[in-house]
């Protein structure tokens, strides 16, 4: 592959998404910083993405921790130029109103939007100065609409979606595409998987067509990253055939 004197900053480089992320733009020869908590557990996909060409820095990451994602894009940045920050930080939980404590409700909203406010602030004062750049959040169905049992979910990925939004609005006249990709579906997880048998039974899941693969979200990024300035996206959303919307 040719490789770019450029880097891309995932930000929640998880197991199945964030990973299948950091696989594409790997693939695409971009140096790819990949972030999670726990980076040891990064070691599986650091050894896939050097065992096909690929470069990848790989760190722990804590992104509510507003001193630790400034460093960690810092690095990127000093690395090569940071060309795309892809905010992929899930906190899907789900707890009827009464049992969702102050905690969760804090925790979850400082995950999914004060880590992508603090994610977003931080790749733009990096890219102003240059004149350009892309910034990427994944939303979900959470992102647009409120569910029984999601009540810290729902609030926290709609107020990402307000900050993606508004950064928008701001940035993209600055030649900095901020983009905000809406998964409507079941993702194709193993948590996902365990959940629907629970809930419906084994048959639920004999249609895989029916769940996001990872590898699609990648692939819609890749779209999102690919898109010429006359032709912006803001806001993608993506289902499955199925999906009931």
């Amino acid at each position: 592959m040719q490789q770019r004197n450029a880097t891309v900053a995932v930000i929640g480089a998880g197991d199945y998404i964030g990973a299948e992320i950091v696989k594409k733009f790997a693939s695409e020869g971009f140096t790819v910083f990949a972030g999670r908590r726990n980076g040891e557990k990064l070691a599986p996909l650091v050894a896939e993405v050097e065992a096909a060409g690929g470069r990848i820095v790989a760190r722990s990451l804590d992104a509510r921790k507003e001193e630790e994602t400034t460093a960690f894009l810092n690095d990127a940045d000093r690395h090569a130029p940071l060309e795309v920050v892809i905010f992929n930080v899930g906190a899907n939980v789900n707890f009827p109103i009464l049992e969702t404590t102050d905690r969760v409700f804090r925790k979850v909203w400082e995950m999914a939007c004060w880590a992508g406010f603090v994610t977003g602030r931080e790749a733009a004062r990096l890219m102003l100065p240059r004149g350009g750049g892309k910034i990427f959040f994944t939303g979900a169905t959470a992102s647009l609409r409120g569910g029984s049992g999601f009540a810290a979910f729902a609030s926290a990925k709609f107020g990402l979606r307000a900050v993606a939004q508004s950064m928008a609005r701001e940035l993209m006249p600055q030649n900095i595409h901020v983009a905000h990709l809406i998964i409507d579906s079941g993702v194709d997880t193993a948590w996902v998987r365990e959940r629907r048998a629970q809930l419906w039974g084994k048959e639920a899941l004999d249609n895989p067509d029916l769940l996001m693969p990872p590898a699609s979200v990648a692939g819609a990024y890749w779209q999102l990253y690919q898109q010429p300035k006359s032709a912006w996206t803001f806001e993608m959303e993506i289902r499955p055939f199925g999906e009931k919307w």
